[in-house]
C-alpha cells in the first residue's frame, strides 16, 4: 500500500471542535430555519436538516443546548421547518444571529397548523409533531414527524458554504 502525499501521516490532525468546523466548511448544505411557538414565537437557523424516513414522514435536525431557542424547544409538541430559497439570505442571517428580533418587523410569518410560527416567502414548509430529543454532546437531535406542509413556494435552494449563505450554480 502506498500513502499519497497529501494524505502523509503529518497533515493528519488529532480531532477537535476547530477541525469538525474546519471539515464541515468545506460540506455545503441546505439552509432551513426551525421555528415553534412558546411564550414568544422561537426560531433559529439550521443547516443539520436530514429526511429520516419516508413511512412515517421522519426529519431530524441538531440544536445546541446553549441557544437561546433551545428552551422553547425542549418544551414543543410541534415545529415548523422551512427550506428557504436563494432569495432569503438575509432571514438566514437573521435567524442565525443572536440576541436578533427574529419575529420583528423584516420578518413576514403568520400562525399555522398546531399554532406553530410559519415564514412567508419560503420554497417548501413542514409543521412536525416532535417525537424524541436525542442528546448528542452540547446539542440534541431532534426527530420530529411531519403532520402538515407545502412544497410549493418557488425559487432555487438557499445553501451554505465555507461559512456563508450562497447559491447553487449551474
Amino acid at each position: 500500500m502506498t500513502v499519497s502525499p497529501e494524505l502523509a501521516p503529518a497533515s493528519v490532525l488529532k480531532a477537535s471542535p476547530e477541525l469538525l468546523r474546519s471539515v464541515f466548511r468545506r460540506h455545503a448544505a441546505g439552509v432551513a430555519v426551525i421555528t415553534a411557538a412558546g411564550e414568544r414565537p422561537a426560531g433559529f437557523t439550521a443547516t443539520s436538516l436530514n429526511s429520516v424516513a419516508a413511512e412515517p414522514p421522519l426529519v431530524s435536525f441538531g440544536i445546541g443546548t446553549s441557544s437561546s431557542t433551545w428552551p422553547v424547544l425542549a418544551e414543543a409538541e410541534h415545529v415548523g421547518v422551512h427550506i428557504l430559497g436563494e432569495h432569503q439570505q438575509e432571514l438566514a442571517a437573521t435567524f442565525a444571529r443572536s440576541g436578533a428580533d427574529r419575529f420583528g418587523p423584516s420578518t413576514e410569518w403568520s400562525s399555522g397548523p398546531e399554532g406553530v410560527p410559519l415564514l412567508s416567502g419560503v420554497s417548501a414548509w413542514l409543521v412536525c409533531r416532535v417525537v424524541a430529543r436525542v442528546p448528542a454532546g452540547d446539542h440534541r437531535i431532534v426527530i420530529a414527524e411531519a403532520v402538515a406542509g407545502d412544497p410549493s413556494g418557488a425559487g432555487r435552494p438557499l445553501v451554505y458554504h465555507q461559512g456563508r449563505f450562497t447559491a447553487l450554480r449551474d
